[in-house]
């Protein structure tokens, strides 16, 4: 916890912490006007832990990092002061947040499990688990295009069209606005992707490639059978 705590404030400047706190707490008023207190509540929490992942994992790393800030009904982000040097950073820092995330969304899933009257905290470990999946989309600016990136940039044409069948499935402005975001970093990488630069910064073994390619389809796989099943144990509380 000493550990934790200096990591967040060693990087951090006291205004910069009002701003994070501030963003945060208005996302929670706007939330609990449309949610109620308490699923505000858990969601706030949950993206926060999601986010302090990926700052955890780059103050580990030695990168410079803001705290989160948060946008209502768009989500939340920590900005990276300094570019990681290589693929394997970067899928290390991605990998931060949806890991330390679906730790919250499962703890969140067996206290609700273990109260019958917890429907709220069932669906805040929903929101939670879905969160996660939808952030491993293989596609910049998601955390899966940045975890795909050590194995290479080209799995990075699965993630439009999973975009498009997300946007099929639940039409939504935050996608078209992610998908904004997403295309001219995902055009600059692909466009790029041969330079020598580039050689460089994804030349990553064999190895740590298989070992990545695993890590990622055993969250996602996860986190979809989480997703699904937690899905179906809300059914009756409709």
């Amino acid at each position: 916890m000493l550990k934790l705590l200096t990591l967040l404030f060693s990087g951090a400047k006291f205004g910069k912490v009002l701003t994070s706190a501030g963003s945060m707490l208005v996302s929670l008023v706007l939330y609990a006007f449309v949610f109620g207190w308490r699923y505000a509540a858990g969601f706030i929490a949950l993206l926060f832990v999601h986010e302090m992942g990926h700052y955890v994992a780059a103050r580990l790393k030695g990168l410079p990092v803001g705290l989160p800030t948060f946008i209502p009904f768009i989500g939340a982000w920590v900005e990276l002061k300094k570019l990681p040097h290589d693929a394997a950073t970067e899928a290390y820092i991605g990998m931060g947040g949806p890991l330390l995330g679906t730790l919250g969304a499962l703890l969140c899933f067996a206290v609700a499990r273990g109260n019958p009257e917890s429907a709220w905290l069932l669906a805040v470990a929903y929101s939670g688990f879905i969160l996660n999946l939808f952030n491993l989309i293989p596609l910049p600016p998601f955390d899966g295009g940045r975890i795909t990136s050590v194995l290479s940039p080209r799995i990075w044409l699965l993630g439009g069209p999973l975009l498009v069948a997300v946007f099929w499935w639940n039409p939504s402005p935050m996608l078209l606005i992610v998908a904004l975001l997403a295309a001219p970093q995902a055009w600059q990488a692909w466009k790029h992707r041969r330079s020598p630069e580039a050689a460089t910064y994804y030349a990553v073994s064999p190895a740590l490639r298989w070992r990545w390619g695993a890590a990622y389809l055993i969250l996602v796989a996860f986190l979809a059978i989480m997703s699904h099943d937690t899905h179906a144990l809300l059914r009756p509380h409709r």
